[in-house]
């Protein structure tokens, strides 16, 4: 089977980004500055030969490929196996709120225990990476010898990341994880291979400036 190459996109900035606060499952809209990144990211990938998009259906990564399908006509796929992690009684909490009144139930978040699920329906990281490779590679087997973008979380990036380097769960974060940057995998019936991650070039004002000129 030939493989299929993969663009991964995190949404564009949002308040809850700016605030640190834990968004999750909770449908949380793009802020200025995120709806300009979409619209970078969306002009970056003008020229790519792009197959097929999918999205998690919530607004702050549907309003990112909207962006990146709209100048090409194209029609972006919902897919709810993107969401992101589910926090449970996280959601809605800042980093700060949760280190204060959840210290123990924090640690574990923190130092990335892989059973641990936040009390009211979270997911453990081990049931999110199954959840993320899965329909990753479901998704992608769908369109062999092409190009396919997925716009996506934060958390999904991470997943992605992690499946394509050989890195564990509970290794310490090494990797951007910016918003609105352009990710490249492969994927084969063997798994993920990373191409490049984190560019952000396209939301350098100073060359976006100079394209324009």
């Amino acid at each position: 089977m030939e493989a299929t190459r993969l663009i991964a996109v995190r949404h564009g900035e949002t308040a809850w980004n700016v605030d640190t606060r834990i968004q999750g499952q909770l449908d949380i809209a793009l802020n200025a500055t995120g709806l300009w990144q979409a619209e970078r990211v969306g002009q970056a990938l003008a020229d790519e030969e792009i197959g097929a998009i999918y999205a998690s259906d919530l607004a702050r990564a549907w309003q990112t490929a909207q962006a990146i399908a709209r100048p090409r006509g194209l029609e972006v796929e919902p897919e709810p196996g993107l969401r992101e992690r589910a926090f449970g009684h996280f959601e809605g909490r800042t980093f700060a709120d949760i280190d204060a009144s959840l210290p123990e139930q924090a640690r574990l978040w923190r130092t990335r225990d892989p059973a641990f699920a936040p009390e009211g329906g979270g997911e453990s990281l081990l049931a999110f990476r199954e959840r993320v490779t899965g329909i990753a590679s479901s998704l992608a087997q769908r369109h062999p010898g092409e190009l396919v973008v997925l716009v996506a979380h934060g958390g999904v990036m991470d997943v992605l990341y992690r499946a394509a380097t050989g890195q564990e769960l509970q290794a310490p974060r090494t990797w951007h994880l910016g918003n609105a940057a352009i990710n490249r995998l492969l994927w084969t019936p063997q798994g993920f291979t990373l191409v490049g991650w984190g560019d952000t070039g396209h939301l350098d004002q100073d060359t976006l400036d100079e394209a324009a000129a």
